[in-house]
């Protein structure tokens, strides 16, 4: 089964220097009836204007996976933790049992993020953050592992969930695979250009939330790069 999310339909809000949008229930955006796809709790669309950004602010208990996917995010957090995420790269935090931390865009040019949350498997633990470089050439026509619960997943960042994140970039006419069982919640986000999975088309920055598939065939019909989620 796969449901198609518009990215049109999407709810979300325009603070001025943030312009976001929303896949699921979060902030003033509150919909009981969206308020996440298994373990996947949170997909926000943002759009971050130059020199803005959030300033300190706590979590706690929730993994928290940033995908650059234009410009830059710079981070400081609580436990002196300071880094500059650029386009195409990814940095994680797991808040654990608390952190306090800010993101800002100091680029001149807007910066365009999507922020995934995801349960974590238990609750506390020391917070931690990291970020690595994706280079796109390293994942063109295949899907990358980027961050991950799973031990063998070596080269991702690692998380604290029952779940993994991948991107692609795919050429037009170009397809990549994904077997999943068939118990997990997948949700597939392209973040440039458009794609057909499974026969549907999924346009960029649409959301797709995908059950019961016994394997996912990703056909390019434009250029494309995607981010995918398998969640418990």
């Amino acid at each position: 089964m796969i449901e198609l999310r518009p990215f049109a339909k999407l709810g979300g809000a325009d603070h001025g220097w943030l312009n976001a949008k929303h896949h699921f229930s979060f902030a003033s955006h509150y919909d009981p009836d969206n308020m996440g796809h298994g373990a996947l709790r949170v997909w926000n669309d943002d759009e971050i204007a130059p020199n803005t950004g959030f300033p300190a602010h706590p979590h706690a208990n929730m993994e928290i996976i940033t995908y650059v996917r234009e410009g830059a995010i710079t981070h400081q957090d609580s436990l002196g933790n300071e880094g500059r995420t650029e386009a195409g790269d990814v940095q994680v935090m797991s808040a654990g049992s608390g952190i306090r931390h800010s993101e800002y865009n100091l680029e001149s040019t807007s910066t365009r993020i999507f922020q995934i949350w995801i349960e974590p498997t238990a609750r506390g633990g020391q917070p931690t953050w990291g970020s690595k470089p994706f280079p796109k050439g390293d994942r063109s026509g295949k899907l990358v592992t980027i961050a991950s619960g799973f031990e063998h997943d070596t080269d991702a960042l690692p998380i604290r969930a029952d779940a993994r994140v991948l991107a692609t970039t795919l050429k037009a006419g170009e397809s990549a695979e994904y077997v999943p069982h068939k118990s997990r919640h997948l949700y597939l986000v392209p973040a440039a250009g458009s794609v057909e999975i499974n026969g549907v088309r999924v346009n960029a920055r649409d959301g797709a939330a995908i059950r019961d598939e016994d394997r996912l065939k990703i056909t390019a019909l434009e250029d494309s790069e995607i981010v995918l989620v398998d969640a418990a």
